[in-house]
């Protein structure tokens, strides 16, 4: 089983690359000239752009084919602050050399919107802002040129006390998102609410891929069931989009914040799983969460570079052999 790593949004390695640069809806506002502080927040997204072209020339120097786009490209993209704001014209050239960048060097690309992203809201204001967000988010890709096998990741949401009720909401909303929004959703098992055969079970329903998470497995499991038996209906969802299954790892920052992410990924709990599902999948993508970013994906690799059954094929990627 091949395996690739990636990481999120940001590096540790590379120096004044921030893709998240922003001004505050407070900044914002203190600017009397408004078309100014529109045209300061298209600059900011400019660089913005321009630094994770230099992460995506970064990680093609490292081998690594995976990667998450920052949500915060456009500052205030989403807020009511900027309604009517439209500043894709502008970065249509930026956006675009991005993505012609992704394609010819084959990189798998991504957005994961924030947790305010919600489908299950039973308030209308919210779900509004949520549409809205995934719709920006899918504008973005387009304007790169990526088509929908660059994917928008995001939780079923709330519970809002009736669980039942919550995943009606979703399921009624679902067929209605526009198709360019609908064909790039993920589902993610979260770390308090969903677990990993619920949200497996509803991406089975939907039919939409699922991403699974480990240690939200870890810190949510339900029933407890061990992830390598769900793994052969996880990998199923992703039949019919020619991408390989993806997860996401990390590791808890420690025994009394298990939830938060930890500098790095500890190996052990990982090289088990991928032992026990190499005999299932030809191909795996693991998306790193972990605070120091490319510094955590590279330690890993090394990590897990080192182990009996594990071959490094180049400097993110690994062959995995099943333990006997």
């Amino acid at each position: 089983m091949l395996v690739r790593f990636g990481y999120v949004a940001m590096s540790v390695n590379v120096a004044n690359a921030s893709p998240s640069k922003t001004m505050t809806a407070t900044q914002f506002a203190k600017l009397a000239d408004r078309e100014a502080a529109l045209r300061k927040l298209e600059r900011i997204a400019e660089e913005n752009i321009h630094n994770t072209l230099r992460l995506l020339k970064h990680n093609r120097a490292h081998d690594i084919h995976v990667f998450r786009f920052s949500s915060k490209l456009i500052p205030l993209l989403t807020h009511p602050a900027t309604e009517g704001w439209d500043p894709f014209p502008h970065l249509s050239p930026s956006f675009t050399e991005l993505g012609d960048y992704a394609i010819k060097h084959a990189m798998r690309t991504s957005f994961h919107p924030d947790h305010f992203t919600v489908l299950t809201t039973p308030r209308e204001e919210v779900l509004r802002a949520s549409l809205f967000d995934l719709s920006q988010q899918t504008r973005m890709l387009e304007a790169m040129g990526l088509d929908d096998r660059s994917k928008c990741n995001i939780h079923i949401g709330g519970t809002y006390g009736d669980k039942v009720t919550a995943l009606a909401r979703f399921r009624s909303r679902f067929p209605e998102l526009p198709s360019a929004v609908r064909s790039r959703l993920t589902l993610e098992n979260d770390d308090k609410t969903y677990t990993a055969l619920e949200t497996l079970q509803f991406a089975e329903e939907l039919g939409v891929p699922m991403v699974l998470d480990l240690h939200h497995h870890q810190v949510n499991p339900g029933e407890g069931e061990p992830p390598e038996e769900l793994w052969p209906r996880v990998q199923r969802t992703w039949e019919g989009t020619s991408l390989p299954p993806k997860i996401h790892v990390s590791s808890p920052r420690s025994e009394r914040d298990i939830r938060a992410h930890a500098d790095y990924v500890e190996p052990a709990p990982l090289l088990h799983f991928l032992h026990s599902i190499a005999g299932f999948a030809p191909q795996l993508d693991i998306m790193i969460e972990a605070k120091q970013k490319d510094a955590a994906l590279f330690k890993l690799v090394d990590d897990l570079a080192r182990e009996k059954g594990i071959r490094r094929i180049d400097g993110a990627t690994l062959e995995v052999v099943r333990r006997i």
